[in-house]
């Protein structure tokens, strides 16, 4: 009698004791595994044996690539008019070990590290340049971070220059230009008939 319940505890204590020896990732992650405060390995996806007690998970990280919108930045540019820029960035986490080590938040060093780029970028460019050149800054901006984020671990992909919000006074400005324009080429047209007629 006794030998069976011995049984049935050593029955239930061996899976206890392999679900702490034995972690299961799915895939597209990445964990950081620390010996006694060290770092030791990166596990990936599937089974993976970790030592209870000598060995401590330090961070999960997903790396898929990741979307984050940026919310809108104020920026000068060159002809000194202030507009909001947003931006969206795609990165991707390619070394979990970097990403956890280098850096302390790689999210919100990419965030300040875009704010500045796009100030300093936008800073030299008046405000028509800004409006119609958004692949040429959202190109730049990638060098910028590429350089960058590829000690941290970090992979950008893609910055897309979302939208730019203009103060009122220069978005009046622009519509009264454009109108003066358009009527000047109806002035235009109405006079080069004038002068076809015979």
């Amino acid at each position: 009698m006794k030998t069976r319940y011995g049984f049935l505890i050593a029955g239930g204590a061996v899976p206890l004791v392999l679900g702490t020896f034995i972690r299961r990732l799915p895939q597209a992650n990445a964990v950081v595994v620390e010996r006694f405060g060290r770092y030791t390995r990166t596990l990936n996806a599937g089974l993976n044996i970790v030592v209870p007690f000598a060995d401590a998970i330090r961070n999960r990280i997903d790396l898929r690539e990741q979307v984050v919108p940026f919310p809108p930045q104020e920026v000068l540019t060159g002809d000194g008019l202030v507009i909001k820029v947003d931006t969206v960035i795609y990165y991707q986490v390619i070394d979990a070990r970097a990403a956890t080590y280098e850096v302390t938040s790689y999210l919100r060093a990419i965030e300040q590290l875009t704010v500045i780029s796009l100030r300093d970028i936008c800073g030299c460019l008046d405000l028509e340049r800004i409006l119609s050149s958004r692949e040429e800054i959202s190109a730049a901006l990638r060098g910028i971070l590429d350089e960058a984020t590829g000690k941290w671990g970090i992979r950008v992909n893609r910055i897309v220059v979302n939208e730019i919000d203009l103060p009122a006074a220069a978005r009046e400005a622009m519509e009264r230009g454009t109108h003066a324009r358009n009527d000047g080429r109806v002035v235009r047209l109405g006079a080069e008939d004038e002068a076809d007629k015979p």
